[in-house]
């Protein structure tokens, strides 16, 4: 399975949290921005936010509040219901390089993503360069135990309503 790159980003925003619940929010605002199919990946370190961000895109896709989301360490991607249907894959278990996109082959990963919703994809930097074609790249650094830097890296020109909508909440917010 090979999946092509989308080129270099059309745009990048940085954006800093500085709790979980403010890590979670961030997460709901993008989800409440998409309206059409999208493919997220989301790389960073052990505890950095990365199923944190994606229980906060879950509320913003109105995935029903008794779904508990947590990370599909062990069973690679988990489904939820909402207004776009949320898959939520973790590859930390996989390979790195050109086995992890055979083992996601094995698993039958491209359903998914050839399915009309949103794919969030944790350790998506183990698949070798270009096999996930992202919308939206987020890289996330722990800065201290609560506060984390998010990187977001988006491609296309599909996204334009979503930056503005993140650009004017957050600044608005540092204002």
């Amino acid at each position: 399975m090979t999946f092509l790159s989308n080129g270099p980003p059309t745009e990048s925003i940085e954006i800093t949290t500085s709790s979980p619940d403010e890590t979670r929010w961030l997460g709901e605002i993008i989800g409440k921005g998409i309206d059409q199919k999208m493919t997220i990946s989301l790389s960073g370190d052990l505890g950095a936010g990365k199923t944190v961000f994606v229980q906060g895109l879950a509320m913003g896709l109105e995935v029903p509040s008794d779904y508990i989301i947590t990370s599909p360490t062990y069973t690679l991607v988990n489904e939820y219901p909402g207004r776009l249907k949320l898959f939520h894959a973790d590859l930390y278990r996989i390979s790195s390089g050109i086995s992890g996109a055979t083992e996601l082959f094995d698993i039958g990963f491209e359903e998914f993503y050839e399915s009309n919703g949103v794919i969030a994809v944790e350790w998506a930097d183990r698949l070798a360069p270009g096999e996930l074609e992202e919308d939206l790249t987020i890289s996330i650094s722990t800065v201290d135990d609560l506060t984390r830097r998010f990187i977001l890296f988006f491609y296309g020109r599909k996204n334009t309503n979503l930056i503005q909508l993140l650009k004017k909440t957050f600044e608005t917010r540092k204002g």
